[in-house]
């Protein structure tokens, strides 16, 4: 948003600067070649009247001296001719015809009796050469014309030295309004950013995270909102905390009567009689030992989101091989195979602590219930893409399609697993595991068959 703002006030005082130095510097061209015209037709007119006077060879010869001192002095070329267009004096380069067809309009009004009254503008890159042109005498009694055929070095020097001028003073300008548009964007925005900052600290499941600022910058509206933010933000997390400490207190309650209960059925099972009391008893032990496996789970979920773990630095190669070695025997007996096609050397993590273990002890957990017998199941390590990535993936019968999304929310079972052992929040609290870690937890089906379930966590 910076740069956004950034770009347009730049390109605006650009375009303000622009507008401003065009006219600027075309006006003083204009003056530079008005005032050329001033100064070169009095001279034009001088040396009409000397021309209008000429009435012998003496003042013809006169007149040629004195035009030939002028072309001399100023490098110009100055051509006297009659009203049939025939030269009567001349002095300076240039040859007379192209000084006549470059001042050709200039002429015509000059033996009509009209001076030359405006000039094409001198701009730095030309044009190299102008003509003016006086009429010789008045009125009816025109005679002739003086055509003056002056460079404008001077004058284009002038206007390239001023343009210079025009454009170094816009450019400073332009670079001093740049520097105060960064300093108001800087202003304007640093409530923003803090803003940002703050909805991606709790985004990210830091609940300390704040739009507090030391310097308190910016627009009163936007410190306003910042605060207003910051009371938001703490009566929300005081509200999910109560939530979770609710469902942590309840969970923890509830595990003493719970192992009560079950403690006493147990004890009750040799006072019954066979068959229907004994089966009843066997089904409500069973409800109350998936209770009790069912606030276990409730309790780690509520110790994970409390995210006061602070991220630590691990070795994930290590903490994959190790896991692998545990949960062999246990695949094992369930007539399972598990193996590895690779566990990448030297990859380490920020997470949680223990989080590549606990979440893949939720994910072996979970082949291990749901994969058949004769079943495989792969574990692979590796870098990819400046990420960690530890994947499971099985030959099992996997899960719909339409199912995928929901496989990773709490207590979501597919009907055809209801009686599986366990309490549908193995997943639910790997994926909350990996979230507060800075990565995530997907789940895509695997070719022909089964599940993969990755773990992407940020790479040191």
């Amino acid at each position: 948003m910076r740069r956004r703002l950034l770009a347009v006030l730049l390109v605006l005082m650009g375009a303000a600067a622009v507008l401003l130095s065009l006219p600027l510097a075309s006006s003083y061209a204009d003056g530079r070649t008005e005032h050329l015209l001033l100064q070169r037709r009095s001279e034009a007119v001088r040396y009409a009247d000397v021309a209008d006077r000429v009435r012998t060879e003496a003042d013809r010869t006169e007149l040629s001296a004195e035009i030939r001192r002028y072309a001399e002095l100023y490098g110009a070329t100055v051509t006297v001719v009659d009203t049939a267009g025939r030269t009567i004096a001349r002095a300076g380069p240039g040859a007379p015809s192209s000084i006549e067809e470059a001042g050709d309009d200039a002429l015509r009004r000059a033996l009509t009796g009209r001076s030359t009254e405006g000039l094409p503008t001198v701009r730095p890159w030309g044009p190299d050469t102008v003509v003016l042109a006086e009429p010789v005498g008045r009125d009816e009694q025109v005679s002739g014309a003086v055509l003056l055929a002056v460079p404008t070095d001077s004058a284009r020097h002038d206007v390239t030295v001023r343009w210079s001028l025009i454009a170094a003073g816009a450019l400073a300008a332009f670079s001093a309004t740049a520097l105060v548009a960064v300093a108001l964007a800087r202003w304007l925005l640093r409530p923003v950013r803090d803003l940002d900052r703050a909805v991606v600290g709790l985004a990210s499941g830091s609940p300390q995270a704040r739009a507090d600022s030391d310097t308190d910058t910016g627009p009163p509206e936007l410190r306003t909102l910042r605060q207003h933010f910051d009371t938001m933000a703490e009566a929300v997390m005081d509200s999910i905390s109560r939530q979770r400490a609710f469902v942590a207190d309840a969970s923890h309650q509830l595990r003493n009567p719970l192992a009560t209960l079950v403690l006493r059925l147990e004890n009750i099972e040799p006072y019954l009689s066979a068959d229907p009391g004994r089966a009843e008893h066997a089904h409500a032990l069973d409800e109350a030992e998936r209770l009790e496996e069912l606030l276990d789970g409730l309790l780690a979920l509520a110790r994970v989101e409390s995210g006061t773990a602070e991220l630590v630095d691990q070795d994930v190669s290590q903490a994959v091989r190790e896991r692998l070695a545990a949960w062999t025997p246990v695949f094992s007996d369930a007539g399972l195979e598990l193996t590895t096609s690779g566990v990448a050397e030297s990859l380490r993590a920020r997470a949680l602590p223990d989080a590549v273990g606990r979440v893949l002890d939720a994910l072996l957990d979970n082949a291990a219930k749901f994969v058949p017998s004769g079943g495989h199941v792969d574990v692979h390590a590796a870098l990819w893409n400046d990420e960690v990535s530890v994947r499971v993936v099985d030959d099992g019968p996997g899960v719909p399609e339409e199912q995928l999304p929901l496989l990773l929310r709490r207590f979501v079972r597919a009907p055809e697993h209801q009686n599986v052992p366990g309490s549908g929040l193995g997943l639910a609290i790997a994926d909350e595991i990996a979230r507060l870690s800075g990565g995530r937890l997907t789940a895509t089906p695997n070719t022909p068959h089964g599940l993969a379930v990755e773990l992407r966590l940020p790479s040191r």
